[in-house]
């Protein structure tokens, strides 16, 4: 009791002491600076900064922006009452998608959320590859391989493997290629935009076709949908201002699919200046997208997969009904394969350790158990995509759009098309009060 009192008195006597200094010390000498500096510029800016500081180099940040861009939650859906009645939870739900509907040999997958590509080395271990290829298979989707080296073990697990073709073409052979669910050539990304690839001169692939410019897309996109024997081919990139031009170089060179990413998304890490200030954000480069394939005819035929900030289902079935036919995931499959796991590298290590390359941690993460935790993930977001649909009054997926939205500003509306909330409201009022005219 006596040792408690005393340390209950040392505890008194430092916290009135180091309260006193602050309350006395001149503003210049005082700690209390530090609210209001880091208030004023933010904690972020000022350490990264420092780490600007430390080293003379380019500043390489993880897991995309802290920036908050405009999002789905401007949009609500329209429950279903009396007008349209809802479905009980017994009534079967359809949630199959088709990718390149017109490719030869097409993608098909059970639910409209797929695991984005992230590539080994680059950014992933090859544990947490096996996690996402396995873990996409539980739930009858697809993962994507990214830009990284082939590993035939995740051809292996997954039972819908895409197959990225990087602008260069590193660590691609013919035989990787003919192994492809669906070919997809990356000319950029939402947390990187089309920032240039190392060249790696050893392991470019001399018989394979480079990108050099937009004249070379049709001939890449041809040699493509030979070398895959049929499965479709498309095209992923950032959504950015000339979106119209670079979709339009897309279909002219013949794409089954686009993957179209936002500012929003994540990267194992990129320069800030690329994460913060380059792209469009999601919503707005999905809604111009949908209408200009719509205004070109091809909407439906050339398929359109989203990417960029989604973390629930709900913001994933407002994006297909605002025209997207499948979403990718990235950070939250990692998050959720990383399931639990992410303890074995803290606290002197983020979470993330276990995930990446060359983590301290990655050898201790168990790619068996992370498959179960993801495959959990999605087919539990699949089902809760199913219960809007129900809550909705409609048994497909497909047949959700954007006409079963709401926006609740102004700005929203604008940018996707759909009506304001509160537009009817003001019709009714006015008609009460012309009465009834």
């Amino acid at each position: 009791m006596g040792g408690l009192w005393g340390l209950r008195f040392l505890i008194t006597q430092a916290s009135r002491f180091s309260l006193k200094i602050l309350m006395t010390d001149p503003y210049l000498e005082n700690l209390t600076e530090l609210i209001s500096a880091t208030k004023r510029t933010g904690a972020q800016n000022i350490l990264e900064a420092n780490l600007r500081a430390q080293r003379a180099e380019v500043l390489k940040r993880p897991l995309g922006s802290p920036r908050k861009f405009m999002g789905f939650d401007g949009l609500m859906f329209v429950s279903a009452h009396l007008d349209r009645l809802p479905l009980p939870h017994t009534i079967p739900v359809h949630t199959e998608v088709v990718i390149g509907p017109k490719a030869p040999k097409p993608l098909k997958v059970g639910t409209p959320l797929m695991v984005s590509g992230m590539a080994y080395q680059k950014a992933l271990s090859e544990r947490m590859k096996y996690a996402l290829a396995l873990g996409s298979a539980k739930a009858q989707t697809s993962t994507n391989t990214g830009e990284g080296p082939f590993l035939p073990k995740e051809r292996e697990l997954a039972d819908r493997l895409i197959v990225q073709y990087p602008r260069i073409p590193l660590h691609r052979t013919l035989e990787m290629l003919a192994q492809a669910d669906a070919l997809e050539i990356q000319f950029g990304q939402g947390a990187s935009a089309g920032s240039a690839q190392a060249p790696y001169p050893h392991l470019v692939q001399t018989e394979l076709p480079a990108l050099r410019g937009a004249s070379d897309l049709p001939n890449i996109v041809r040699f493509l949908k030979e070398a895959g024997q049929g499965v479709p081919v498309g095209a992923k990139f950032s959504f950015a201002n000339n979106l119209e031009r670079e979709i339009d170089l897309c279909l002219e060179a013949g794409v089954d699919y686009l993957a179209l990413e936002g500012a929003e998304a994540a990267t194992v890490q990129a320069p800030p200046i690329l994460e913060d200030d380059f792209g469009l954000p999601t919503i707005m480069g999905l809604s111009r997208a949908v209408r200009h394939l719509r205004a070109r005819g091809v909407h439906g035929e050339v398929s359109l997969i989203v990417s960029g900030g989604f973390v629930s289902p709900g913001q994933c079935l407002k994006a297909l009904a605002l025209g997207a036919n499948a979403i990718y995931l990235g950070t939250m499959a990692l998050f959720s394969a990383n399931h639990t796991q992410g303890l074995k590298a803290v606290p002197w290590e983020p979470p993330t350790d276990v995930a990446v390359y060359g983590g301290k941690a990655s050898r201790r993460f168990n790619w068996q158990l992370g498959a179960k935790h993801l495959g959990n993930f999605l087919i539990s977001s699949t089902e809760e995509i199913k219960e809007g649909v129900r809550a909705l009054g409609k048994h497909a997926l497909q047949q959700v759009d954007s006409s079963d939205l709401v926006a609740l500003d102004e700005l929203t509306s604008q940018v996707t098309g759909v009506p304001l909330a509160y537009g009817r409201r003001e019709k009714v009022r006015a008609t009460v009060l012309s009465g009834g005219k």
